[in-house]
């Protein structure tokens, strides 16, 4: 405890150089904070863009869907996966899909997209989808021809609710397959590639149109704990058996994966040199105020003050800095954190970039994390105090009488 005293009244005495140290440890961990925060709410953001707007977390396909998506490799059983769905634990909700390729035309506009067939009521728990609606309704179930629209192939067709447009396609059979379609609503989800191809029909209408009653391109399964994926994931392929498989958005989106691993690496890069340009901003300052002290430790090594006591001092002192100074910053970082975690950054400049990257939204949100705020807080603090180690024991070596003639 008598280091402790000393290091109080050594920090007192220094009021104006001990303020300088915690203002100066109070900026680095607030940065160091925050910038951990934004690139970890990136993340999150980035992956519910991918998955939660559409994809899913799982999808359950043919076998050989994933390499060759042809009709000859569709589920040929809906019912019988949807058996094995409602047998596995862990999964909020789930519903088959139908996806295929057709040209859609509006007076003399004519544009290819994709044309789907849904579940619209189950889509409200699995997307997005419904709460996308920029204009018109959300369809329901039994609606028939009524069609979703993306608000980009909207545009390029020129149509507006109340219009309507023809389709041309080939049906699950390989026949020849056209209809006129009501446009009823328009959805905008941000994925700008997605909004300018994507349109929706009900699954019971699709079926009749397109011979696909009982057949689905994919099923789409959405877990009750969206971590718990993998897990639910090889759950199901234990009960689909080889005639279908179950995929997890690691797989399906493996392109997202590795885009978010190499955004981690150069992240955790930018951090590390963060680390060192903190290790040595404290390390020279503190290098710098204690030789500025360097009569006063030759004073105490004269007066018979052993070196060992004066380090412990010294590094209770430097602890006490860091301790108040980490303290004051984590609590900063904590507060710009928690804000823009409820009010998320918006990029409105930088549309145009994440319109080219198929990205949803140029608002990013910080990630409110109490253990990772904590853990940044600790690895500051150890690293303010072994910054300050190197000049401590330098300057208590200097001999005594050396010490107390030095300028």
């Amino acid at each position: 405890m008598i280091f402790i005293h000393f290091a109080l009244r050594n920090i007192r005495a220094y009021a104006v150089r001990s303020l300088v140290t915690i203002l100066l440890l109070s900026l680095t961990t607030a940065m160091l904070v925050f910038a951990t925060a934004f690139m970890d709410g990136s993340h999150d953001k980035m992956l519910s863009n991918a998955v939660e707007i559409y994809p899913g977390y799982i999808q359950i396909t043919h076998p050989d869907f994933r390499a060759k998506p042809s009709l000859d490799n569709l589920i040929f059983d809906v019912e019988a996966v949807a058996r094995a769905v409602a047998a596995t634990p862990g999964i909020a909700a789930a519903a088959p899909r139908f996806e295929t390729f057709v040209l859609f035309a509006a007076d003399e506009k004519a544009v290819g997209g994709m044309l789907s067939g849904i579940d619209f009521a189950a889509e409200r728990r699995l997307s997005r989808l419904a709460s996308s609606r920029t204009t018109g309704r959300y369809p329901e179930d039994g609606d028939g021809n009524q069609r979703y629209l993306g608000y980009e192939l909207a545009g390029r067709l020129q149509v507006e609710v109340g219009d309507e447009l023809a389709f041309v396609g080939t049906g699950a059979d390989y026949s020849f397959a056209a209809d006129n379609l009501e446009v009823v609503g328009i959805f905008r989800t941000g994925l700008f590639d997605f909004d300018a191809t994507a349109a929706f029909v009900g699954k019971d209408y699709f079926d009749g149109v397109m011979a696909a009653t009982n057949y689905a391109t994919h099923f789409i399964v959405q877990p009750e704990d969206p971590h718990a994926a993998d897990q639910v994931t090889a759950a199901l392929n234990e009960r689909l058996g080889r005639h279908y498989v179950a995929e997890s958005w690691r797989t399906t989106m493996e392109g997202l994966v590795q885009a978010m691993l190499v955004d981690s690496i150069f992240g955790y890069l930018t951090l590390a040199v963060i680390f060192v340009v903190i290790f040595f901003v404290v390390l020279i300052y503190t290098w710098l105020t204690v030789f500025a002290r360097m009569r006063e430790i030759g004073v105490l090594r004269a007066v018979g003050t052993r070196p060992g006591q004066i380090l412990q001092m010294l590094v209770a002192e430097s602890a006490l800095l860091a301790l108040a100074g980490v303290v004051l910053g984590g609590m900063i970082g904590a507060g710009l954190a928690w804000y823009f975690h409820l009010h998320p950054i918006t990029l409105a400049m930088s549309e145009e970039v994440f319109k080219q990257y198929g990205l949803a939204a140029s608002s990013m949100p910080t990630t409110f994390a109490p253990l990772i705020i904590l853990r940044d807080m600790a690895m500051m603090f150890v690293l303010a105090v072994l910054s300050t180690l190197y000049p401590i024991i330098k300057a208590n070596r200097v001999k005594p009488i050396e010490a107390i003639h030095h300028v």
